[in-house]
């Protein structure tokens, strides 16, 4: 059994990635997943380079049986679960009454569903781990979308918006088990996800992933009285 362990989604590139990295930095064995194999397989070299044992699982976590296997083969191989990341997710831009039903329900799947999922199939292990020492973390990615309305961005604001009340509801569930939750909300993130927002805002005006990442390694260091129910991220001079 591992003597601690994390489960990171969308953890081949991007902010998803850079979780992990801090998690293998802070000596957490990991289940990744991702969608692509080779990026995934890169991810996971790199992470193995950092001494961390790894278990990668690629997959669609629009596909609930894919979302039971990964907890499934995180179990096996490791036994217990302290940090869960769910940090998979999809936006795609489109107009109020131009939505196509296949991408409104891919936003949804993706950035909602896939989360309670997760918390419906690790909650055994969360318990235990809370039950032990008080500090079973989960981390939800939403986005600032989900805090300030962006037109274009109605229905991945609103699947962003939703993580962010899930996130403060099963807080209220819980704590008492131990289990703490944080909503983590990000502007603009140098990242391909934001490559369509470069004529608007430099790159080097964007958040890096790091930012993000550290706040992941102050979350890992507080005390099991202190919950942390949500972190915004923004850019230097933007309205909040």
């Amino acid at each position: 059994m591992s003597n601690r362990a994390a489960i990171v989604t969308g953890a081949s590139r991007g902010i998803g990635r850079a979780l992990a990295e801090v998690l293998a930095s802070e000596r957490y064995d990991l289940t990744i997943t991702a969608r692509k194999p080779t990026a995934l397989e890169e991810a996971a070299q790199d992470l193995r380079g950092m001494g961390a044992s790894v278990e990668l699982v690629t997959g669609d976590l629009t596909d609930e049986a894919v979302i039971q296997e990964v907890v499934r083969r995180h179990r096996a191989r490791f036994g217990r679960l302290d940090v869960l990341v769910n940090s998979a997710g999809v936006g795609v831009a489109a107009d109020a009454g131009r939505d196509v039903t296949k991408l409104i329900d891919l936003q949804l799947d993706l950035n909602l569903r896939a989360v309670i999922l997760f918390y419906r199939e690790t909650l055994e292990m969360l318990k235990s781990t809370g039950e032990e020492h008080g500090s079973a973390l989960v981390v939800n990615m939403s986005s600032m979308a989900g805090r300030t309305a962006s037109a274009g961005l109605s229905v991945y604001g609103a699947s962003k918006a939703a993580v962010i009340a899930y996130t403060r509801a099963v807080n209220q569930e819980l704590n008492s088990a131990g289990v703490k939750s944080v909503a983590f909300c990000p502007g603009f993130v140098d990242t391909d996800m934001t490559e369509f927002i470069r004529g608007q805002i430099p790159q080097q005006e964007m958040l890096r992933t790091s930012d993000v990442a550290e706040a992941l390694r102050f979350l890992l260091r507080v005390s099991p009285a202190c919950v942390i129910p949500e972190i915004v991220f923004a850019r230097s001079g933007e309205l909040i």
